[in-house]
């Protein structure tokens, strides 16, 4: 095995792979990238066994084809204080060596048997479908931080995806909750599909949100009964499903709520993050004390001090509430419009919070009690 490739895509290809690859892994060969070199391409392909992650880098330089594993740590590592954009060297020693050679540099490193790694090969031909990718970013976006940590209620540890109907339009629906908050969007699909509710892992959608984050174009997804497989721009993400029924999401979203507090965004957005700034674990409510057109946020930290600061609002009624200011801060930042708005039902209720400028998503924030 003997290629040369630019040091700038092979970074980019394996501080992917970083984002799959388990730091303490209890099989070796988990901790190391498998590379394949055939037909003036590279296949870099990483795996914790939940997630496989298939890179490939296209029309690099072959002298003889091959496969090895290397650890992937210590290959990023490297490659990454190398010159940026210079021609890497690679080519397989009879020791199971990888040697690494760029401008006045050469590295020998350890390799595994490529027979050791873990493959899966799997028919994902059906139920196949392309979504718009800056669509579907949007959609993980809005709904990634709601997505539970309690290990306890694995069904939340991630985002639910279902194919829902409003009005004969389809949708491809995103709900997350971790019970104190939850998002839900959706985005429409030009044709029904074949395609049945899911839940998407944490690290899986924090992987795709990495490789989505730089590609403007169409992402092939395909299901077969407990995986997923995504496709876009030279890379192939599959990944295992959770296991497990989504709670129903629909009872959850307050029906009358009519007390609507409307507020500039930015203008929110800064006065909770500045007065939460007392709070020093952000543990402390935001309280909110709303009279006509008026909204008082305060917060009080019996170690730090007290903050408040006064916004002029549209609201019409009298009420007193305390919300997380992370929570409040985390659906703010994903809002696209000048406007924000929150409907009240009374102090005990959940909050409803809309965009006016996107229509596809709300949000249903829990107060805080005291």
């Amino acid at each position: 095995m003997k290629f040369s490739l630019n040091q700038q895509d092979l970074q980019q290809a394996l501080s992917y792979c970083q984002g799959v690859i388990e730091k303490r892994s209890t099989l070796p060969i988990l901790s190391n990238v498998l590379l394949v070199v055939e037909n003036s391409k590279l296949t870099i392909t990483a795996t914790d066994l939940d997630l496989i992650f298939i890179h490939q880098i296209k029309d690099i330089e072959v002298i003889n084809g091959g496969q090895t594993t290397t650890t992937s740590s210590t290959f990023y590592d490297i490659v990454r204080k190398l010159s940026s954009g210079k021609k890497i060297n690679l080519s397989l020693s009879d020791k199971s060596k990888l040697q690494l050679e760029s401008e006045k540099s050469i590295f020998n490193l350890n390799c595994m048997s490529p027979s050791e790694f873990p493959l899966t090969d799997e028919n994902f031909h059906e139920n196949e479908f392309i979504i718009n990718s800056k669509n579907f970013l949007k959609l993980l976006n809005k709904c990634k931080f709601s997505v539970s940590n309690d290990e306890t209620r694995h069904y939340l540890s991630g985002i639910y995806f279902h194919q829902t109907e409003v009005e004969d339009k389809n949708y491809l629906t995103a709900v997350a909750t971790d019970s104190h908050r939850m998002s839900v969007s959706k985005i429409r699909l030009d044709q029904k599909i074949d395609f049945e509710p899911i839940i998407l892992p944490k690290k899986t959608i924090f992987q795709l949100v990495s490789l989505l984050d730089s590609y403007d174009g169409d992402v092939k997804i395909s299901n077969v009964k407990s995986k997923i497989k995504f496709e876009f721009n030279n890379n192939v993400l599959i990944s295992k499903l959770i296991d497990g029924k989504f709670p129903n999401y629909i009872q959850v979203i307050p029906k009358n709520n009519q007390k609507k507090l409307e507020v500039d965004l930015k203008l929110f957005l800064g006065s909770v993050d500045r007065v939460a700034s007392v709070s020093l674990d952000r543990k402390d409510g935001v309280k909110f004390s709303l009279i006509k057109d008026s909204l008082n946020l305060s917060v009080n930290n019996t170690n730090s001090g007290d903050g408040n600061e006064t916004l002029s609002v549209k609201f019409d009624h009298d009420l007193e509430i305390s919300f997380n200011s992370r929570y409040l801060i985390d659906v703010a930042s994903q809002l696209d419009g000048e406007k924000i708005e929150v409907f009240f039902n009374d102090t005990g209720s959940p909050a409803l919070i809309k965009d006016p400028g996107d229509f596809d998503s709300i949000y249903v924030v829990m107060p805080m009690k005291g």
